[in-house]
Order: C-alpha cells, then structure tokens, then sequence
C-alpha cells in the first residue's frame, strides 16, 4: 500500500528553476508563467507600491514569485502577483504570515466557472490568513480592477480605465491610475534592430 506524502515549505525552497507555487492541501501546486500584458501590470503595481513604501519610510512592496508562509488548516502558502507587506525582516526565506494588501493578475487560464471558484476560494483564504485587502485584475474586462476588502469580502469595488484605484485601509492613501496597468499606446515597447 502507497501513502501519499504532504509537501512541506521546505519543498518549496527546493523547486527547480525557482518555479513559482504554492502549498494547498498538501500539494505543491505550480503556477505558469505570466504573460506580457499580465506581468506589465504586476510590475506597474509594484513600481508604485514601491515608491510608496519608500515615501512613507513603512512596510515593504513585493515583487511577483515572491512567497509568503501562512497557518491555514488547508493552506501553508501564497505567492502573488505583487503585495504590500509590514511584517517582520525575512531575510533569505519567505515572508512571515500574509501581506496586508495583495495584488492578484489574471491570466489566460484565469477564466471559467471552475477559475472564478478557485480565485474566490484564493481571496477567503488571504482574508483568513490577515490579508486587509485583495486586487483582483483582469485586464480583459471593462471592470478592471475589482478591490475586496476582508470587511466586505464578497462586495468589490469597481474601477475601470480612466479612473484611480486604491487599496484602503491596507495601504493608506495610496492610488494608482488603472491606465497604468496597460502599456502607452503612443510609446509601444520597441526591441533594438
């Protein structure tokens, strides 16, 4: 008889590749890479949180594949798209317990029923473990930027292209406007002949 054996955060460390995933269940479960439109918005919130951080001489913007170790009955990790942190030094290990904000980027394969269940399921898991609020972007849609808050988990606030996002009351006043998210159409990215 087989016994199935549980991952533990140590197996995270381990990955090949530095292969970003995360621990639920037991299981290491590994995510694809992002793609262009996908990553350039990560990247732009976390730019922004960063001068944040640095403006206001608190808490620590996080970059993607970055991991964050939590005590959920189900769940030992999360590794968003980018977050906003005030907990302790890490050094070369993972973060200490959830960030306060945390920034979650869709991508092709986040879209469907079973997708909108695993991402709802994702958000009462950041609200359990500490997380104050959770960006859910989808760059596909009129509705960009849905902002959950663990005080009304299931009423986003909307922001769509045009108007300015926030994340209150986990990173205090401040904003980024949701064109941010999308490349300049004026300047696109041009590789060197």
């Amino acid at each position: 008889m087989r016994t199935r054996t549980t991952a533990t955060i140590e197996d995270l460390y381990h990955l090949p590749e530095n292969a970003k995933a995360e621990l639920v269940d037991g299981e290491i479960q590994i995510m694809s890479p992002t793609g262009e439109a996908p990553g350039y918005a990560a990247d732009e919130i976390f730019v922004a949180l960063r001068a944040y951080s640095k403006q206001v001489g608190h808490g620590r913007a996080v970059g993607d594949n970055r991991g964050f170790r939590v005590y959920l009955p189900h769940r030992s990790s999360f590794s968003p798209d980018a977050a906003y942190y005030v907990g302790p030094e890490a050094g070369m290990r993972f973060f200490e317990g959830a960030p306060v904000f945390a920034v979650e980027v869709r991508s092709e394969g986040d879209y469907g029923s079973q997708a909108e269940a695993q991402l709802a399921q994702k958000r009462t898991d950041y609200f359990a473990a500490g997380t104050v609020v959770v960006w859910d972007v989808d760059l596909l849609n009129e509705e960009v930027v849905r902002v959950y808050r663990a005080t009304d988990p299931t009423k986003p606030t909307i922001y769509r292209r045009g108007e300015i996002a926030e994340a209150e009351p986990a990173v205090p006043h401040w904003r980024m406007a949701v064109n941010d998210l999308f490349p300049d159409p004026n300047n696109p990215f041009i590789l060197p002949t």
